[in-house]
Protein backbone atom coordinates (compact mmCIF):
# COMPACT_ATOMS: atom_id res chain seq x y z
CA UNK A 1 0.00 0.00 0.00
CA UNK A 2 1.20 3.50 -0.82
CA UNK A 3 1.67 5.91 2.09
CA UNK A 4 3.27 8.89 0.39
CA UNK A 5 1.25 12.01 -0.24
CA UNK A 6 -1.17 11.78 2.70
CA UNK A 7 -2.96 15.11 3.12
CA UNK A 8 -3.78 16.26 6.67
CA UNK A 9 -6.84 18.45 7.19
CA UNK A 10 -8.32 19.98 10.34
CA UNK A 11 -12.02 20.84 10.74
CA UNK A 12 -13.19 22.93 13.68
CA UNK A 13 -16.88 22.44 14.47
CA UNK A 14 -18.98 25.41 15.52
CA UNK A 15 -19.90 23.56 18.73
CA UNK A 16 -16.33 22.60 19.72
CA UNK A 17 -15.18 23.14 23.28
CA UNK A 18 -12.04 25.13 24.08
CA UNK A 19 -10.15 21.88 24.69
CA UNK A 20 -10.98 18.29 23.83
CA UNK A 21 -11.10 15.62 26.53
CA UNK A 22 -12.05 12.61 24.40
CA UNK A 23 -10.59 11.22 21.18
CA UNK A 24 -11.83 8.67 18.69
CA UNK A 25 -9.92 7.34 15.68
CA UNK A 26 -11.35 5.49 12.71
CA UNK A 27 -10.91 4.59 9.07
CA UNK A 28 -13.04 4.91 5.95
CA UNK A 29 -12.90 3.22 2.54
CA UNK A 30 -13.42 5.01 -0.77
CA UNK A 31 -14.36 2.27 -3.25
CA UNK A 32 -15.12 3.32 -6.82
CA UNK A 33 -16.10 1.04 -9.69
CA UNK A 34 -17.38 2.12 -13.12
CA UNK A 35 -18.04 5.67 -11.96
CA UNK A 36 -20.00 4.44 -8.92
CA UNK A 37 -19.02 4.75 -5.25
CA UNK A 38 -20.06 2.36 -2.50
CA UNK A 39 -21.71 4.20 0.39
CA UNK A 40 -23.49 3.17 3.58
CA UNK A 41 -27.08 4.44 3.47
CA UNK A 42 -29.14 4.77 6.64
CA UNK A 43 -32.64 4.16 5.31
CA UNK A 44 -34.41 5.36 8.47
CA UNK A 45 -32.75 8.81 8.57
CA UNK A 46 -31.75 9.06 4.90
CA UNK A 47 -28.11 9.71 5.82
CA UNK A 48 -25.28 8.66 3.50
CA UNK A 49 -21.73 7.94 4.70
CA UNK A 50 -18.51 6.52 3.33
CA UNK A 51 -18.15 3.01 4.86
CA UNK A 52 -15.98 2.88 7.94
CA UNK A 53 -15.84 3.16 11.69
CA UNK A 54 -13.75 3.19 14.83
CA UNK A 55 -10.39 1.56 15.46
CA UNK A 56 -10.37 -1.29 17.95
CA UNK A 57 -7.54 -1.85 20.45
CA UNK A 58 -4.38 -3.07 18.74
CA UNK A 59 -5.77 -2.52 15.25
CA UNK A 60 -3.98 -0.54 12.53
CA UNK A 61 -5.93 2.01 10.46
CA UNK A 62 -5.64 -0.34 7.43
CA UNK A 63 -7.03 -3.31 9.40
CA UNK A 64 -9.88 -1.12 10.69
CA UNK A 65 -10.70 -0.04 7.12
CA UNK A 66 -10.93 -3.66 5.93
CA UNK A 67 -12.93 -4.87 8.97
CA UNK A 68 -15.41 -1.98 9.06
CA UNK A 69 -16.04 -2.10 5.31
CA UNK A 70 -16.81 -5.81 5.43
CA UNK A 71 -19.06 -5.40 8.48
CA UNK A 72 -21.07 -2.57 6.89
CA UNK A 73 -21.15 -3.68 3.24
CA UNK A 74 -20.18 -7.35 3.01
CA UNK A 75 -17.35 -6.38 0.64
CA UNK A 76 -13.77 -7.34 1.39
CA UNK A 77 -11.43 -4.54 0.30
CA UNK A 78 -7.73 -4.04 -0.18
CA UNK A 79 -6.47 -0.59 0.81
CA UNK A 80 -4.39 0.69 -2.12
CA UNK A 81 -3.30 4.03 -0.66
CA UNK A 82 -4.08 6.26 2.24
CA UNK A 83 -4.76 9.72 0.87
CA UNK A 84 -6.11 11.66 3.84
CA UNK A 85 -6.02 11.98 7.61
CA UNK A 86 -8.65 14.34 8.97
CA UNK A 87 -8.77 15.83 12.47
CA UNK A 88 -12.21 17.10 13.49
CA UNK A 89 -13.18 18.88 16.69
CA UNK A 90 -16.78 18.80 17.94
CA UNK A 91 -17.87 19.45 21.52
CA UNK A 92 -15.32 17.68 23.77
CA UNK A 93 -14.19 15.26 21.01
CA UNK A 94 -11.26 15.09 18.65
CA UNK A 95 -12.05 12.67 15.80
CA UNK A 96 -9.25 11.31 13.64
CA UNK A 97 -10.34 9.74 10.34
CA UNK A 98 -7.98 7.86 8.04
CA UNK A 99 -9.25 7.65 4.46
CA UNK A 100 -8.10 4.92 2.08
CA UNK A 101 -8.62 4.41 -1.63
CA UNK A 102 -9.58 0.74 -1.82
CA UNK A 103 -10.30 -1.92 -4.37
CA UNK A 104 -12.70 -4.82 -4.02
CA UNK A 105 -10.92 -8.06 -3.14
CA UNK A 106 -13.88 -10.38 -2.57
CA UNK A 107 -17.22 -10.96 -0.92
CA UNK A 108 -17.47 -11.32 2.84
CA UNK A 109 -20.21 -11.19 5.44
CA UNK A 110 -22.09 -8.12 6.68
CA UNK A 111 -22.18 -7.93 10.48
CA UNK A 112 -24.24 -4.90 11.50
CA UNK A 113 -24.41 -3.71 15.08
CA UNK A 114 -27.83 -3.35 16.72
CA UNK A 115 -27.63 0.42 16.25
CA UNK A 116 -26.80 0.02 12.55
CA UNK A 117 -29.73 -2.39 12.13
CA UNK A 118 -32.10 0.11 13.80
CA UNK A 119 -30.85 2.83 11.43
CA UNK A 120 -31.53 0.55 8.44
CA UNK A 121 -27.92 0.58 7.24
CA UNK A 122 -27.58 -0.74 3.68
CA UNK A 123 -24.69 -0.67 1.22
CA UNK A 124 -25.54 1.20 -1.98
CA UNK A 125 -23.62 1.92 -5.16
CA UNK A 126 -24.45 5.41 -6.45
CA UNK A 127 -22.81 7.60 -9.10
CA UNK A 128 -19.72 9.33 -7.70
CA UNK A 129 -20.99 12.68 -8.97
CA UNK A 130 -24.26 12.15 -7.07
CA UNK A 131 -22.36 11.35 -3.85
CA UNK A 132 -20.27 14.50 -4.18
CA UNK A 133 -23.48 16.50 -4.76
CA UNK A 134 -25.18 14.98 -1.68
CA UNK A 135 -22.23 15.77 0.58
CA UNK A 136 -21.72 19.23 -0.95
CA UNK A 137 -24.99 20.34 0.72
CA UNK A 138 -23.44 20.02 4.20
CA UNK A 139 -24.04 23.66 5.13
CA UNK A 140 -27.80 23.29 4.58
CA UNK A 141 -27.93 21.21 7.81
CA UNK A 142 -26.22 23.86 9.97
CA UNK A 143 -29.45 25.10 11.56
CA UNK A 144 -30.91 21.65 12.24
CA UNK A 145 -28.07 19.19 12.92
CA UNK A 146 -24.42 20.00 13.60
CA UNK A 147 -23.78 16.24 13.58
CA UNK A 148 -25.11 15.80 10.03
CA UNK A 149 -23.51 19.03 8.83
CA UNK A 150 -20.17 17.87 10.20
CA UNK A 151 -20.47 14.33 8.84
CA UNK A 152 -21.38 15.57 5.35
CA UNK A 153 -18.61 18.21 5.46
CA UNK A 154 -16.15 15.42 6.40
CA UNK A 155 -17.28 13.18 3.53
CA UNK A 156 -17.36 16.06 1.03
CA UNK A 157 -13.86 17.12 2.06
CA UNK A 158 -12.61 13.55 1.74
CA UNK A 159 -14.09 13.05 -1.74
CA UNK A 160 -12.75 16.43 -2.86
CA UNK A 161 -9.26 15.37 -1.69
CA UNK A 162 -9.67 11.96 -3.31
CA UNK A 163 -10.56 13.53 -6.67
CA UNK A 164 -7.40 15.68 -6.60
CA UNK A 165 -5.22 12.57 -6.73
CA UNK A 166 -7.50 10.03 -8.44
CA UNK A 167 -6.65 8.43 -11.75
CA UNK A 168 -7.91 10.73 -14.55
CA UNK A 169 -10.26 7.97 -15.79
CA UNK A 170 -12.04 8.02 -12.40
CA UNK A 171 -12.30 11.81 -12.41
CA UNK A 172 -14.09 11.56 -15.76
CA UNK A 173 -16.55 8.85 -14.77
CA UNK A 174 -14.62 5.74 -15.78
CA UNK A 175 -12.62 3.18 -13.89
CA UNK A 176 -8.87 2.96 -13.55
CA UNK A 177 -7.34 0.04 -15.44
Amino acid sequence: MENSGITEIEILGDNRFETFTKARAGSRAVIIRDGMILLSHETVSGWWLIPGGGLEDGETPEECCVRETEEETGLIVRPVRQFLTMHEYYEEYRYISHYFACEAAGEGQMRLTGAEQRRGLEPRWIPLTEAIDIFSRHQSYAATSEEKRGAYLREYTALTEYMKTADPAIRHGGESK
